[in-house]
């Protein structure tokens, strides 16, 4: 059997294919591992945006110079590929000039969530570089990557010998004890 490739048929696969692409983030191929245990590095280049505050659009400072996303997030995307089925995207934005700042996600979650910010892939841990400016935040496109289409999800930030954590309530909003 022989199909008939028509412009209007051509066009929707390009349409499903570019949506299928721009959902998953890393086109039509790819294939989702669960994150590995490896840190990526995210460079200066990987910047998408300079701001004048850590706070806009509701987003949290912590240690002085990590701008992390609200605590809650309500925005879930489906159509990810396994085993990372849902997203939410929000920026990450650093201060110009701070130390080196390390994102992870918690041993025992890396099987329920995974980060990719500033080009990193999907990972469970990131290092974001010291990048210069004066007086900006750097801002780093990316987001959360899930099993499951909500949770209230931990991530430890570290600058220098300094460490917190947050947490942020993906798809669903989250007590002050965050349970998975």
């Amino acid at each position: 059997m022989r199909l008939a490739w028509s412009p209007p048929l051509l066009l929707q696969l390009l349409a499903a294919a570019v949506l299928v692409a721009g959902c998953s983030g890393h086109g039509p191929a790819a294939v989702a591992k669960p994150p590995p245990a490896v840190q990526r590095q995210v460079d200066c280049d990987q910047v998408i945006l300079q701001v004048n505050s850590g706070t806009l659009s509701g987003a949290r400072v912590v240690l002085g110079v990590l701008s992390v996303p609200p605590a809650y997030l309500p925005q879930v995307l489906g159509g990810g590929v396994r085993p990372w089925r849902y997203s939410t995207k929000y920026g990450l934005t650093v201060r110009a000039g701070s130390p080196p700042v390390v994102v992870s996600v918690p041993q025992a979650w890396r099987h329920r969530a995974a980060i990719d910010w500033g080009g990193s892939g999907i990972v469970s841990s990131l290092r974001v570089l010291s990048c210069p400016g004066r007086g900006v935040w750097n801002s780093y496109g990316g987001g959360f990557w899930l099993r499951s289409p909500s949770a209230c999800i931990p991530l430890v930030f570290q600058v220098g010998r300094q460490t917190a954590t947050r947490t942020f309530g993906i798809g669903r909003r989250c007590g002050s004890r965050a349970a998975g």
